[in-house]
């Protein structure tokens, strides 16, 4: 990447090719693991540097990131791409018996990491709590390698309420098998700080799977603005109370995220050909959008 502004500043500008560089998070969130870790004070300085890479736009996820690029003063031209590259079809092409919701174990799932960001102790006390008057519904923490953290105290909690019946822990899924997993179960949960949108959302919502999360930066433009599917950041009875209804029935608005995050790619390419300028998020005015319902 490095290399691009050493090429692009001794060439003619009629041979600078247009860059479009997709951000996930890093420096800009603050709930990103190069806080954790360290990383930040080198990673804004590298973000800064491509901003001035010539001819480079940026992309970004939602409409929060993009207010997080701009307080960071980022200089490129910066687009909302509202949602993550998905494919809903590939999705569901893995999984061979999509069940019907009322034949699907009384299951809630976590699918995000284990790490601090996610708030896995809220995800443990509201499985503690909802049990006790919900005793058949099964809580499972689904992963793809072992159970890790970057706060050990996490680990060693679930291991231990695993222990006692609160939890389920599923390590060492394989993509087809976790599918498979959301495709039996009624829920998919979430309680991150910072997720900008999730793959896990858009997955649970394609395997026909009810989706609760916090409304909460990015959440409330991917769900848009759904009140039934969102609850109050972090509160716990909200979120149980709505929980208790999607475990008995599923949301009519079943399908609609996935299908929304199913156009991205499309949305990148509107932009990248020239036809995508309602994205673009330059000028005082960037947040006037952010309570619209982008479907």
């Amino acid at each position: 990447m490095e290399s691009l502004p050493y090429i692009l500043n001794q060439v003619e500008e009629k041979h600078r090719p247009t860059i479009y560089l997709r951000c996930l998070a890093q420096a800009i969130d603050p709930d990103d693991f190069v806080h954790v870790w360290g990383m930040s004070r080198w990673m804004s300085m590298y973000e800064q540097m491509c901003n001035e890479i010539p001819n480079v736009n940026i992309l970004a996820t939602n409409e929060e990131m993009v207010a997080h690029m701009r307080i960071a003063n980022w200089s490129a031209p910066i687009y909302n791409i509202s949602g993550l590259s998905f494919g809903k079809e590939e999705v569901q092409s893995r999984v061979e018996n999509i069940k019907p919701f009322f034949e699907r174990k009384m299951r809630v799932v976590f699918g995000a990491r284990w790490d601090q960001e996610k708030q896995p102790q809220f995800f443990m006390d509201l499985a503690t709590k909802f049990k006790e008057t919900h005793p058949d519904v099964e809580f499972a923490i689904c992963q793809g390698g072992p159970l890790r953290s970057n706060n050990q105290f996490y680990v060693d909690e679930a291991k231990h309420l695993a222990k006692e019946g609160i939890l389920t822990i599923h390590e060492n899924l394989k993509k087809n098998e976790y599918y498979e997993i959301l495709a039996d179960s009624r829920v998919m949960f979430n309680c991150a700080l910072q997720d900008w949108v999730s793959n896990t959302v858009s997955e649970a919502d394609s395997l026909g799977c009810n989706t609760l999360f916090p409304a909460y930066r990015s959440f409330p433009e991917t769900f848009a603005n759904d009140h039934t599917r969102l609850y109050v950041p972090w509160s716990q009875q909200d979120a149980m109370d709505k929980l208790e209804t999607l475990l008995s029935k599923p949301s009519p608005s079943i399908g609609k995220i996935s299908d929304w995050t199913n156009g991205t790619i499309d949305r990148m390419i509107d932009i990248m050909t020239g036809k995508g300028e309602q994205w673009r998020r330059d000028g005082q005015h960037y947040r006037t959008p952010v309570s619209e319902s982008k479907y």
